[in-house]
């Protein structure tokens, strides 16, 4: 999940009474966040009860670096699979969560853009083998009415699963020191030299997947290709503008090179990340530093003649996506990918006048196990060229790959494991 200052989907409130027995499995909104019950007492395990020593990335509170501890995960139940993690791609959603920007309850294992080889496998997995390399997705229910559409994005429990940080029935999967610690973030917790995850949210890649920078398909940069390919009107012809040229900004680039669009203009205030668009297919870029969004605006209409067809906000920043709108020719689609939660203004003569649209557009508008592999296509066939925005640190440096990523130093950031 893609995020700005304060993703809007972290917004959402959850009630603190507590739950009684009959709570459906995925009722698990209020035992999470109830904050009278801190110190968990569950101690479920794996099957046997036996756990499996591992190194983690903990987040022991909101604020702090996260520290590198022994952690006992459990062993996998019948409908889980323990993963040694290989790579996993570091996305500003880990930071706003470490920060305490997002529902989430300390402490935590974070992470959510893994990827690994499958060590053993619960007893009613039926689709994953030991030995499998796989790509880790955000979890989805797999039950609810968006899944069986297929949009996993919307799942109906989208919130408990991501950030609760506990299995389904509120059990955590690890333990530090004979604490619980939620290691479930987005299903997965993948900050970890092993993750436990579930054939929902896991897809399998060939044996010789260079996973160190194919980690970094699964969130942000799913959500920015998944947007262009899936959720907007994109193709041959097509005049777009992809506000934000980080790394989902960048997968959009690509994506509208790979659909056949006509003009891509790349907006940034970062001269290099612009440089980089331009070479995976962006035909303008403009340098937005030191500039009016209005004169920034009336730059692309001039670009393009009447305005973009298309226009991404990839910075939630209200202004911007007020600005993306302007942007737009008539019956243009304008759509936003995370939010800084702050309320956005646009007049109704805007969007009425010029037949305008303004949506928005979650995770990508995929089914993942449908998705990933169209990508790793298009990647294989040098359209969509996912490495260009890589840079892997090893696991032991995951603080400073996160302030890398948050001052711009660096892409995207995939932590390697040796």
């Amino acid at each position: 999940m893609p995020a700005s200052s304060a993703p809007g989907s972290a917004t959402g409130e959850a009630g603190a009474g507590r739950v009684g027995r009959s709570r459906e499995p995925f009722d698990t909104l209020n035992l999470i966040f109830d904050n009278s019950n801190r110190q968990s007492s569950v101690t479920l395990t794996g099957r046997g009860g036996r756990r499996v020593k591992v190194q983690a990335a903990v987040a022991w509170e909101a604020g702090a670096k996260l520290s590198i501890e022994e952690v006992d995960l459990d062993d996998p139940r019948d409908d889980e699979i323990l993963v040694r993690v290989e790579a996993v791609g570091v996305c500003h959603t880990d930071d706003n969560a470490r920060l305490g920007r997002m529902p989430v309850r300390f402490p935590i294992i974070l992470g959510h853009e893994g990827a690994g080889t499958v060590e053993r496998v619960g007893a009613a997995v039926s689709r994953i083998r030991a030995g499998d390399r796989v790509l880790f997705t955000p979890d989805y229910c797999g039950r609810c009415e968006q899944c069986l559409l297929g949009f996993t994005p919307y799942c109906d429990h989208l919130v408990a699963l991501t950030f609760g940080g506990t299995r389904p029935d509120g059990s955590p999967r690890a333990h530090c020191g004979g604490r619980p610690v939620r290691a479930a973030f987005f299903g997965q917790s993948s900050f970890a030299t092993h993750a436990l995850v579930t054939e929902r949210n896991v897809v399998p890649v060939a044996a010789d997947a260079p996973l160190g920078y194919l980690a970094g398909l699964t969130c942000g940069v799913q959500a920015g290709a998944g947007a262009v390919l899936n959720a907007m009107p994109v193709g041959p012809g097509s005049r777009v503008a992809v506000w934000g040229a980080g790394a989902v900004g960048l997968a959009a680039v690509m994506a509208a090179a790979a659909s056949g669009a006509d003009q891509i203009i790349a907006l940034d205030r970062v001269g290099r990340r612009l440089a980089l668009a331009a070479e995976l297919g962006a035909t303008l870029t403009i340098d937005t530093a030191g500039q009016e969004l209005a004169d920034v605006t009336a730059q692309v209409v001039a670009a393009t003649g009447t305005g973009v067809n298309v226009a991404l906000d990839t910075t939630g920043s209200p202004a911007v996506i007020a600005a993306a709108v302007e942007s737009l020719a008539t019956h243009g689609t304008a759509s936003v990918i995370t939010s800084s939660g702050a309320p956005v203004t646009v007049p109704p003569g805007s969007l009425l006048l010029r037949g305008r649209s303004l949506r928005g557009s979650m995770g990508g508008h995929i089914n993942p196990t449908v998705f990933i592999p169209r990508l790793l296509e298009l990647h294989s066939r040098g359209r969509f060229p996912v490495d260009r925005l890589v840079k892997n640190y090893p696991f032991a440096e995951v603080n400073a790959a996160i302030a890398d990523s948050l001052a711009g130093a660096t892409i995207k950031p995939v932590l390697t494991f040796d």
